[in-house]
């Protein structure tokens, strides 16, 4: 597994080369991702270890995948990402690991996601056109989009549009691992 400190220093060194090529200032980045200018300073100064909420906020406003955030090295024409080189984001009773990702021609995000029974993860909304995909591997799913929750079981799978607020949540009696594909369209031009 990678070690975390390397981690977030490449999280910090992307976030930053992401945010200049762009020509973005700390305060714009700020307003078009709802993440507060002190706390981008200490991501790009690699001074925490951000949420995957944040990190997901961050990447949409600058129009990359998460694990295109949370690269180590350059991405070749074919990756093989290893068990041991996933990037897992452990907050307590719920983890989320992002499997693999890519940026081009469209953001997809490979991800397999472990939640104990009463636990649950408020997902964000996604830019418009954002699609998720997601088949639950054991235990059940009680996904809420837009406030209609519905119950996926073990072996089923659902698509849905994902550029409202959503949640995943457990409220089984049991652990609920799923695997999910997020699929977002690119813009067609660069960000102002």
């Amino acid at each position: 597994m990678e070690d975390p400190e390397m981690i977030t220093q490449a999280i910090a060194s992307n976030v930053r080369a992401q945010r200049a090529h762009r020509g973005l200032t700390l305060d714009a980045l700020a307003a078009r991702s709802g993440v507060s200018r002190g706390m981008l300073v200490q991501v790009e100064q690699g001074r925490t270890n951000p949420s995957v909420s944040t990190l997901t906020r961050i990447a949409s406003a600058l129009g990359v995948t998460v694990a295109r955030l949370v690269e180590v090295s350059d991405v070749p024409v074919v990756r093989v990402v290893d068990k041991a080189d996933v990037v897992t984001f452990d907050q307590g009773d719920v983890r989320a690991r992002l499997l693999v990702g890519a940026d081009m021609p469209m953001i997809l995000e490979l991800w397999d996601w472990r939640l104990a029974p009463g636990e649950h993860h408020d997902g964000d909304a996604h830019p418009p056109g954002t699609r998720e995909m997601l088949t639950v591997l054991a235990g059940e799913l009680t996904l809420t989009v837009y406030g209609k929750s519905y119950l996926i079981g073990e072996d089923d799978a659902v698509l849905f549009t994902a550029d409202r607020p959503h949640v995943y949540a457990n409220r089984g009696e049991r652990d609920l691992r799923f695997v999910m594909v997020v699929a977002e369209p690119r813009e067609t031009q660069e960000p102002a």
